[in-house]
């Protein structure tokens, strides 16, 4: 028998503090259940998962069942003398796992610090800042089939990685609920300072640089940009940022002079969304109990009192406006829940 909670408030599970009840709740801290998923998962209209709830936006009654993840554990799986293969339980916290690396002497993905949420929804938001991106050092994961009833293994190919995209962010809720991660750290590290902002960052201007450096800088550089979602709910960055052809970059170029864009290896190029945002006017404008960072146009904040629907509405707004300036269509990274 699954031990099922009724009617549970997830305002706490949610960093965008929005109001929502579970119909049906299973907090997973044991893999032991597993098994017993598939008939579960038959018996509700629904299932989603839910890691950290930093890139979801919930909404106020989910009827169906809930499972958050909070399964726990760390280990070393195998060392050679080029990589380390480290395994880590869905339910840990990304940035203790991350800290927890760097102090048993694993680097690699101290690029990735402070991003928010569980080592288990990585994978499918394939998360990446500062210059690294998750699937670059991604080994491989083991997921339960809840339809099926069995453990897949899944390489990286399995994932159908792409840019903030994966399998396990198409397929349809219910299906895959992700057990452990491996990711593939180099034991031959060497810092990835690519990324402007670390590459001018004070604390990194010397040689010999340390994982634990940029481990600090990166954290510092977030802090000082980010809200902290315990004291102004958020999810973190709400919008990709879109990719253009060489041609459509041109032509938006060639209208704002000051356009914030990256070159891409294939030749297209990605577009800052913050810079899009900030441009048409959203930096720092408030609807009701919602708004915008003042600090960082690509964040959306809850001030107080908001929904689903208040946030989903300014989210419409701003792509509109930003359509109807530049002609580029903004993709939210959050998941709705509903």
């Amino acid at each position: 028998m699954l031990p099922l909670s009724l009617d549970q408030d997830l305002s706490a599970f949610n960093t965008l503090g929005l109001p929502s009840r579970a119909g049906h709740l299973l907090r997973l801290d044991n893999t032991v259940v597993l098994p017993q998923l598939a008939e579960a998962v038959a018996a509700y209209p629904r299932t989603m998962v839910l890691g950290g709830g930093s890139n979801v936006v919930l909404a106020g009654a989910l009827p169906g069942l809930t499972i958050k993840v909070e399964t726990r554990g760390i280990r070393l799986l195998e060392q050679t003398d080029q990589e380390r293969v480290v395994e880590a339980s869905a339910g840990e916290v990304w940035h203790d796992f991350v800290a927890y690396c760097l102090k048993q002497g694993w680097p690699g993905l101290e690029n990735l610090a402070l991003i928010p949420g569980t080592v288990g929804a990585a994978p499918v938001q394939n998360i990446g800042a500062y210059g690294v991106e998750l699937d670059q050092r991604f080994h491989s994961l083991l997921a339960w089939d809840m339809q099926a009833g069995k453990a897949v293994e899944f390489g990286a190919a399995d994932c159908q990685f792409a840019y903030r995209d994966s399998l396990f962010k198409r397929e349809e809720p219910g299906r895959w609920l992700i057990v452990a991660v491996r990711f593939r750290l180099p034991v031959n590290w060497t810092p990835v300072l690519t990324y402007p902002d670390l590459h001018k960052h004070e604390s990194l201007q010397h040689t010999g640089v340390t994982p634990q450096q940029v481990f600090d800088a990166v954290s510092a550089i977030r802090r000082s940009k980010l809200p902290d979602p315990a004291v102004l709910g958020n999810a973190g960055s709400f919008f990709k940022n879109p990719l253009v052809t060489a041609a459509q970059f041109q032509l938006l170029k060639a209208g704002h002079a000051n356009l914030v864009a990256y070159a891409q290896p294939d030749g297209s190029f990605k577009l800052a969304a913050g810079w899009l945002i900030d441009q048409a006017g959203w930096k720092g404008r408030r609807l009701g109990a919602v708004g915008v960072h003042d600090r960082q146009a690509l964040v959306l904040v809850n001030h107080g009192g908001a929904t689903a629907e208040d946030v989903l509405e300014l989210a419409e707004q701003i792509k509109t406006s930003v359509y109807q300036r530049f002609g580029v269509l903004l993709e939210q990274e959050p998941v709705v829940f509903r």
